[in-house]
């Protein structure tokens, strides 16, 4: 990034949450000052512990579903605030809703006032069950509008039909990526998804609880990579939707066993029930990001999953 960048002004919804704080760290190096706005129903002050005492960093502990403002100049506005994982959005089903209706719209509106560059963190979700492998941009989706995920998959959807409508009726500088699975250090061991989920089952040396048979496919994307994508992104003059993930797929059974493996664990693989509505099909085409933004990622799965397990293993819980 160029020295124009590192004089910018960022605010970041939901940036006490696990890709949020690892965006905030990543703007805070390259010099661009930040205002976090999260209400941490999902986000926690200790994934932001690091920027204590940080003079370019300031927590602004508010819902981004109410209206609200931010004094000062801005030039970026970064929307990832919402519960993202099937655990959190199942708890919390109306506030996953408004964070993408009523969010959505007050952080453009944010942007809009103060001429802002405005980046919708959408989500894989809105492909939701595929019949279209891989997917690209251009795929409508195959979603169920009141299932037990619908929550969060269409409130992303409305997320991105309002921030096309304020591009093209406002003039908003806006862009939309889509994010698929990410994972990292930060994640909350009981979130629900399978990586800290298998992780913490792993380093416990409890059964691996693999949904259905296991030969449901994700695709894993380590969060420094995402969070280089999402910058990209953010740094370019395109709108979007551009897929931000890792088109190396696999399946669930195979993470589990590939966790398994690295943590160095006996633990046996217990088969469970496959929830309603769990997508068959990930993997990303990423055409387009590569072409569009210059990205792809780099970090190896498995390299990724060591530094995962090693976060959590120095966990308090995992000790």
């Amino acid at each position: 990034m160029d020295g124009d960048w590192r004089a910018r002004r960022a605010v970041v919804t939901g940036g006490a949450g696990f890709v949020g704080s690892h965006l905030c760290d990543r703007l805070r190096e390259e010099g661009t000052e930040v205002v976090c706005v999260d209400n941490l129903l999902t986000g926690s002050i200790g994934n932001i512990a690091a920027r204590s005492g940080d003079a370019g960093f300031q927590l602004d502990l508010r819902d981004v579903s109410e209206p609200f403002d931010v004094p000062g100049p801005v030039d970026l506005v970064f929307h990832l605030a919402s519960p993202a994982s099937p655990h959190d959005y199942a708890r919390h089903p109306l506030e996953t809703l408004r964070a993408g209706s009523h969010g959505t719209a007050n952080a453009l509106d944010l942007a809009h006032r103060k001429g802002a560059r405005f980046l919708l963190a959408s989500t894989s979700e809105v492909y939701g069950d595929p019949l279209v492998h891989p997917q690209p941009e251009t795929y409508w989706g195959n979603v169920n509008p009141v299932g037990p995920r619908s929550q969060y998959d269409e409130a992303k959807r409305y997320a991105e039909a309002l921030t096309t409508a304020y591009r093209a009726a406002l003039g908003v500088d806006t862009v939309i990526v889509r994010l698929f699975n990410t994972y990292g250090p930060r994640m909350r061991p009981k979130d629900g998804r399978a990586v800290p989920t298998f992780i913490t089952q792993a380093l416990a040396g409890e059964p691996l609880t693999v949904a259905g048979d296991g030969s449901q496919t994700r695709s894993l994307c380590y969060v420094d990579d995402t969070v280089s994508g999402i910058l990209a992104a953010a740094a370019s003059g395109h709108p979007g939707p551009v897929n931000i993930g890792n088109p190396v797929e696999l399946s669930v059974l195979d993470v589990a066993r590939r966790i398994r493996a690295l943590c160095g664990s006996a633990s046996p693989i217990a088969f469970v029930d496959r929830p309603a509505d769990d997508p068959g099909l990930r993997r990303p085409d990423i055409g387009l990001a590569r072409s569009a933004l210059g990205w792809q990622p780099v970090v190896d799965v498995d390299k990724g999953l060591a530094m995962t397990i090693d976060w959590f293993s120095r966990l308090p819980a995992a000790g």
